[in-house]
């Protein structure tokens, strides 16, 4: 996967507000770590320059606590100067993650994407993360035109 292609873009959508950047981060994650590690680990928060990541229990905390300098090199790969400097673990249960079916659902009542920045997101090769960064480009850009999409 390439890095987000304009980077004054990511910043302007997701990098103004910080849930909005732990949701660019929490989408990417995935692809940062894999699927059978993000299945194991949950993205919580992101406070400053860490990013809070819940692991079932002590021996996957040392473990990745080990790879933090490849995930954060990867983070950064996907999502630019948005990316996290730090990581830091804590223990505890794991929330189950949504079906592939649901994370695919969108509703009617999203709005669309400008055609610019369908363009921008070309460059994303993940499907996923591509129509996520959409979903949420729309969302935030129909917001500060006034729209009244949740």
């Amino acid at each position: 996967m390439r890095r987000i292609g304009d980077a004054g873009l990511a910043r302007r959508l997701f990098g103004t507000v910080p849930f909005r950047t732990l949701a660019l981060v929490r989408a990417a994650w995935p692809r940062a770590v894999g699927p059978d590690l993000a299945r194991r680990t949950e993205v919580v928060a992101l406070e400053s320059a860490t990013l809070r990541v819940r692991v079932p229990d002590a021996r996957w905390r040392k473990e990745l606590h080990r790879m933090q300098p490849q995930i954060l090199a990867r983070l950064r790969e996907i999502v630019g100067d948005l990316a996290p400097r730090r990581l830091g673990f804590m223990e505890g249960p794991i929330a189950p993650a949504p079906s592939r079916e649901a994370a695919l659902t969108v509703p009617s009542t999203t709005p669309t994407a400008p055609p610019e920045v369908v363009a921008g997101a070309s460059v994303l090769d993940d499907a996923e993360l591509r129509r996520r960064f959409l979903e949420v480009a729309a969302r935030y850009l129909d917001r500060s035109k006034g729209g009244s999409h949740a």
